[in-house]
């Protein structure tokens, strides 16, 4: 009796875990477009306001922040362009990531039942925090035009500078799925943590207000390189350096890659941890 060996199950031959995500993402895109469209619907369906509020929202902190600091940090021109162009890539990055944490807490029931892509929930977090960023570009821009803004060659880059934010949130907001699986106390530590990296990030104010021997420090800071790419063409109607593109797309890179790693090879125990 002959055996054919091309119907022969080889383990060894599967693809590596992250990979198997990624297809799997590709197979259940329809679900992560689902989840997407309810959280969307969910969050607007009692509200007055709906989805003006996304763009309200911004604007009201943008005109609290000018009043406090713009007298405060000496930028050149256009302070509420400047804190605007910071602060809604700051809402996308801190909402999306705690909802990525979040939504992974909450699908214990759904993981139980059937199968799914175990990144479906952070994927999904991090798309509809998307939606809402490029509602909340429409305020940034008509607050620019209003002020006379540059607007240049330079905004065609912006889709890149979004990418490489929405690759960055990706790879934060999976680590932190698979910590808050572990350790219950992982949002409100996250909380206080989202504070200090706010203030370490030049959002509300210029880094050439700060003293050189503490200006090194912000600059660890992968966002710091995220709001300046987005940031530059925005406010001063120029490309960023080389560098910048460099270091922010290379941060995306590793933060994406490392918690995807990271989130792949604990997905087994999700479902009787949550």
């Amino acid at each position: 009796m002959q055996t054919n060996l091309s119907n022969i199950y080889d383990s060894s031959r599967r693809p590596h875990p992250l990979v198997e995500e990624v297809i799997s993402l590709i197979k259940y895109r329809d679900l992560v477009y689902q989840f997407v469209a309810r959280s969307i619907k969910t969050r607007y369906k009692r509200s007055v306001l709906g989805v003006f509020w996304t763009m309200l929202n911004p604007l009201f902190m943008m005109i609290i922040l000018t009043i406090v600091f713009s007298s405060v940090f000496k930028v050149g021109r256009n302070y509420p362009v400047f804190v605007l162009s910071g602060l809604v890539l700051w809402n996308f990055f801190s909402h999306a990531t705690s909802s990525a944490m979040g939504e992974m807490i909450w699908s214990g029931a759904l993981l139980n039942r059937i199968f799914m892509p175990k990144s479906v929930f952070a994927v999904s977090a991090i798309g509809t925090g998307l939606v809402n960023l490029l509602i909340s570009l429409v305020p940034l821009f008509l607050i620019s035009v209003f002020l006379g803004g540059k607007f240049t060659y330079a905004l065609l880059v912006l889709p890149l500078s979004i990418l490489i934010l929405v690759l960055f949130a990706l790879g934060v907001g999976l680590f932190l799925a698979t910590a808050a699986v572990y350790f219950a106390d992982m949002v409100p530590v996250y909380e206080v943590v989202l504070t200090i990296w706010f203030y370490a990030t030049p959002i509300i104010y210029p880094i050439e207000n700060i003293p050189p021997h503490y200006a090194w420090i912000l600059k660890l800071n992968p966002m710091y390189y995220i709001v300046r790419i987005f940031r530059l063409p925005v406010y001063e109607g120029v490309l960023p350096g080389l560098l910048d593109w460099i270091i922010a797309s290379g941060c995306a890179l590793v933060a994406v890659i490392l918690g995807g790693l990271i989130f792949t090879n604990k997905s087994k125990e999700y479902a009787y941890r949550i």
